[in-house]
């Protein structure tokens, strides 16, 4: 069994990384004018594809990605354009636009993309849980460290489940006024995954 400073730190780590508490406004946002059982729906979705997402990664990461030509700054690189088009969509308030037409088109969820990745299972998260598995001592580490990443991921859908009340605590100018702050919060943060990105192609010091 891996030791308990090891279990300690990876359960900090992947807490840090995917962050639950940071979600829930990101959760609002994405989730205005719905109702409590659809947000319970999407975040339930959301935390399983997430789950599923970074299981696999934790058990075949560097392998899968390896396979198909894939580096991980590579994969920081997209992660940040997608996000970076999220943030977007936040900001020019595209999606307070198309909140009419949510009640006819069923395609809409947000459960998939953004929330499970790359919000959830996003470029970090990825690369965090392939190398805590590749740190786990065989495979009682490597067991250890998915329970870890489910108890993270449990405890991010009760984070979600308490963002209702926290929208009414802020009312609907205080969710807009949060919303274009973390869309530019998230431009922000997608520049820096790119960053992060080319910097490890070694194309830039």
């Amino acid at each position: 069994m891996p030791e308990t400073a090891f279990l300690i730190t990876a359960f900090a780590t992947l807490f840090v990384v995917i962050d639950p508490p940071g979600l829930v406004p990101l959760f609002i946002a994405l989730t205005q004018g719905m109702d409590a059982d659809h947000r319970r729906r999407l975040a339930l979705r959301a935390c399983l594809i997430a789950g599923g997402l970074l299981l696999l990664f934790g058990l075949a990461g560097e392998a899968i990605l390896g396979f198909i030509g894939i580096s991980m700054p590579a994969f920081r690189i997209a992660g940040g354009i997608l996000l970076f088009l999220t943030a977007l969509d936040m900001l020019f308030e595209r999606r307070t636009q198309r909140r009419e037409g949510q009640k006819t088109d069923p395609d809409h969820d947000p459960s998939v993309f953004p929330l499970a990745t790359p919000l959830i299972a996003g470029p970090g998260a990825i690369a965090t849980v392939i190398l805590l598995v590749g740190q786990a001592p065989g495979w009682p580490g490597t067991v250890s460290v998915l329970a870890l990443l489910a108890l993270v991921l449990l405890t991010t859908f009760v984070f979600l489940l308490a963002s209702p009340p926290l929208e009414r605590l802020l009312g609907r100018t205080g969710t807009i006024v949060i919303t274009r702050l973390l869309g530019m919060l998230l431009a922000a943060l997608s520049v820096q995954f790119v960053i992060d990105g080319v910097k490890g192609t070694g194309l830039i010091g």
